[in-house]
């Protein structure tokens, strides 16, 4: 609920409606109906927008030099406030109390945006001296010495340049909405994004930023994939795949920038690498670990699998989509890169199968391999062949190359044989682990069954506190 108007505009309101003192009154009840008072909202609609804002109009009311400062405006608005009315003495009062000079409303406007935009050349001045982002780009990627340069402020637009302003080439994006409002809520400022410097951001792959103060992966569309349909709707595709999955044991899913070139998605840092990485250097890992991480694993693509209207199918699972976090909990990550296409309604097809089995790895189901219709048992089957790494300490028929394997694997039906011996594991994950790879896939268990039959497992070696060559349990 909008937040209520302080009591000299509820008045000026008052003399408005009764048609009294229509200068100075009607310049503030324009005002009030032109700037949002709901602290909350920090979004500034006063004066002219951004020149990019697809809506943009000039808000400016009569009677500007009249106005003062509502009550309730938060600190920033006050300063965005102030730059508007061209008032260089406020705006600095502002800065001497603490105010930063590069604070911004929800559109990530700045003060120095707001003057450029209304030509108030003093307060441009005085925002770079206390040294205010020249370069800092609102929602819609405009920046001040673009908005100067789009309302014809000559002299503005003059000295930012004279400072080292850019003024960046703009280009709608593919996923660009015609109406601010029509903005999606994770849509990320690109500008809180901070790349370690000296890094190449327009690459098209993940890499470590800060947003907020906090790490964060982030992949990145390259830049030469904006024009391209079939990277944009896989993009698109991960981007709302990621949006809606919310799981302990699945990646947690930041923002994304789709309104601003590059296109962005950002998902949680874990500063602990990957499965992949920490089988390397672990090997063979305790039973009760394996059986821990194996648990953890069923249970986010259980939560996949689960998902409605759709189950989300992961096609590519492999220790290296398997990501620690600071607890050393596991996290399934990279699903929705693989284009499929629904044959019926819990049946599927890579869509351009050929190209997208190249990147394929050891731990791929056959019916993948071979480029066939397949459910969602394709996930069992990679994640029998990962809890036989972790039981193991070493991939499928290592140490034979990975393509190799995979043809073993997948086109003679052979299988690595469980050198481990039997006193090392109960035989019920031998034979589950059989279950999960086997070639025909209405044989091989739901994630679902799999979490009931490894917690039978786990909880009852936890009470025992050892693992016993006789320990065997029933399923059913």
């Amino acid at each position: 609920m909008e937040a209520e108007p302080p009591a000299q505009v509820k008045r000026c309101i008052s003399r408005q409606l009764s048609g009294g003192d229509s200068g100075r009154r009607s310049g503030r009840f324009s005002f009030k109906r032109n700037l949002s008072f709901n602290p909350r909202l920090n979004r500034f609609s006063f004066g002219r927008q951004s020149s990019l804002d697809p809506h943009r109009e000039c808000r400016s009311p009569t009677g500007m030099d009249e106005l003062t400062v509502p009550e309730n405006l938060d600190s920033t608005m006050q300063l965005l406030f102030l730059a508007s009315l061209g008032d260089a003495k406020g705006v600095e009062e502002l800065l001497k109390d603490g105010v930063d000079v590069n604070s911004i409303d929800l559109d990530g406007r700045t003060a120095l945006h707001i003057a450029a935009c209304e030509g108030n050349v003093d307060v441009v001045k005085l925002l770079l001296s206390w040294r205010a982002n020249v370069d800092a780009r609102d929602r819609w990627g405009s920046t001040a010495a673009v908005d100067a340069k789009y309302y014809g402020n000559v002299e503005v637009y003059n000295v930012l340049k004279a400072r080292g302003a850019k003024v960046p080439k703009i280009k709608r994006t593919p996923m660009a909405v015609s109406n601010p409002g029509e903005v999606p809520e994770y849509e990320l400022n690109p500008g809180e994004l901070q790349f370690r410097r000296g890094e190449e951001v327009l690459k098209g792959t993940y890499q470590v930023a800060k947003w907020n103060g906090t790490k964060v992966s982030v992949k990145i569309l390259d830049k030469d994939s904006h024009s391209d349909p079939d990277s944009v709707n896989a993009f698109k595709h991960e981007l709302n795949l990621l949006q809606k999955a919310r799981h302990p044991n699945v990646i947690q899913f930041v923002g994304a920038v789709t309104q601003n070139i590059p296109m962005m998605i950002a998902v949680e840092y874990h500063p602990k690498s990957d499965l992949g990485s920490y089988l390397q250097k672990k090997g063979r890992l305790q039973p009760h670990k394996a059986l821990r991480y194996a648990l953890e694993i069923a249970r986010g693509l259980n939560y996949l699998h689960q998902c409605k209207p759709d189950p989300i199918i992961h096609c590519n699972l492999k220790p290296k989509n398997i990501l620690l976090d600071y607890g050393g909990q596991l996290k399934v990550a990279g699903f929705g890169m693989m284009n499929l296409l629904k044959v019926s309604p819990d049946k599927v097809k890579l869509d351009n199968g050929k190209v997208q089995i190249d990147n394929f790895s050891l731990y791929t189901a056959p019916e993948i391999y071979r480029d066939e219709v397949f459910d969602a048992s394709v996930d069992v089957f990679s994640f029998g062949l990962i809890l036989f790494e972790m039981i193991e300490g070493a991939p499928a028929f290592h140490p034979k190359s990975p393509e190799e394997a995979t043809k073993m694997i997948c086109l003679d039906r052979l299988r690595p044989p469980l050198k481990n011996k039997s006193k090392s594991y109960p035989q019920d994950v031998k034979e589950l682990i059989e279950e999960c790879w086997n070639p025909e896939p209405v044989i091989r268990p739901t994630f679902s069954e799999i979490i009931i039959r490894l917690d039978k497992v786990y909880s009852i070696c936890a009470k025992q506190g050892r693992w016993k060559d006789t320990f065997k349990l029933p399923w059913k």
